[in-house]
């Protein structure tokens, strides 16, 4: 299993499988929704040529819902998830929006470490 199937996994329930790697489609109709997209990550270097194992990614998650108050909810119930798959969590989440459709949002970064 992928990084990004485990992570998908761990979130799907919160949203009724409305969770997205990267961007949602543009034909989505749902308002409330998960994004996620890897952000980067640390690398594992050795002095020989040998290749790592792991890796690790550091994701950034999105949540977007009607209110703010909702994006919030969303977003600690995210957190738990990643936590219950061992996620790494990089502070709390901050707060966004998207005025042009009015929706609001938090996101916030964690780090896997998952086999190659």
């Amino acid at each position: 299993m992928t990084i990004e199937t485990t992570i998908y996994t761990a979130l799907k329930g919160l949203v009724s499988g409305n969770v997205y790697d990267t961007q949602p489609p543009d034909t989505l109709t749902a308002t409330t929704y998960i994004v996620y997209q890897q952000v980067g990550g640390d690398s594992i270097n050795f002095l020989s040529s040998e290749v790592p194992s792991k890796r690790n990614g550091r994701f950034q998650i999105n949540t977007w819902a009607p209110t703010a108050h909702q994006a919030a909810a969303l977003a600690r119930q995210v957190e738990s998830a990643m936590r219950g798959i061992n996620a790494y969590v990089f502070g709390d989440a901050v707060s966004t929006d998207d005025s042009d459709v009015k929706i609001f949002g938090r996101r916030q970064d964690f780090s896997l470490w998952s086999d190659y």
